[in-house]
């Protein structure tokens, strides 16, 4: 079942007299429970992308279609509650909010979401349980490593329950046991509970779990390749 599309898409800057093209005529289509990686060469346009599909960032041309949903014609009120409900986002620098424990953090868009403290506690205990930081849940990011933080952020993503995660290069602070477990976590949990994954990555040990293979290079699409975990 197509939960992403992506029809025409194109993303340009200016920088000074320069028109930059990150993005040029980017066609995508993404299934409910896809386990996708986005590869290719810094400055191809990986994190442009993810940032335009989450609605981050307008595209210059074309349409983001979520579940039916064209993202690129809502308002930025009804966007912005729309990520909220469909989207989890991995970010590089984790963006925790500093003064609010791993527990708190992982709680807060659950909050923004409307759900009832004792459903928030529970789901963000289990899933901060599921990324292997139980004894480390009222700890402020300060008091946690680069490795843990993510892994909070990785809880806060699927704890809000999205149909779609976009994780910008979410295994670079984890060392090969942590980047390993936290990917069986998602990968079960993307056919499990039919969350689809979009990684943006440098990292062979994503790639190696990845069942599909997108490659860009200077902005376009070159590669799309299904393929077995493990190869």
């Amino acid at each position: 079942m197509t939960l992403l599309r992506l029809e025409g898409i194109g993303k340009s800057y200016r920088q000074g007299e320069v028109t930059i093209e990150a993005l040029a005529d980017v066609d995508l289509v993404v299934e409910t429970g896809e386990f996708a990686a986005l590869v290719g060469p810094s400055g191809s346009g990986k994190t442009t992308l993810l940032n335009v599909i989450g609605g981050l960032d307008a595209p210059s041309t074309g349409r983001v279609l979520l579940d039916g949903t064209d993202m690129t014609a809502l308002p930025e009120s009804r966007l912005a509650e729309f990520r909220l409900f469909e989207l989890g986002f991995v970010f590089q620098a984790y963006n925790l909010v500093p003064v609010l424990s791993a527990l708190e953090n992982v709680e807060l868009v659950m909050v923004l979401q409307g759900r009832h403290a004792t459903e928030r506690r529970e789901r963000a205990e289990h899933y901060l349980e599921l990324v292997g930081l139980e004894g480390m849940m009222h700890r402020r990011p300060a008091a946690l490593s680069g490795g843990q933080q993510q892994r909070v952020a990785v809880a806060r993503a699927l704890a809000a329950g999205p149909r779609l995660v976009l994780a910008d290069e979410p295994t670079a602070n984890l060392d090969s046991e942590n980047a390993t477990a936290l990917l069986d976590i998602m990968h079960r949990l993307s056919h499990e509970e039919g969350t689809a994954f979009l990684f943006s990555t440098h990292d062979v040990r994503v790639m190696e779990r990845a069942e599909r293979i997108i490659r860009l290079r200077d902005g376009r699409i070159v590669s799309d390749d299904r393929v077995e975990p493990g190869h």
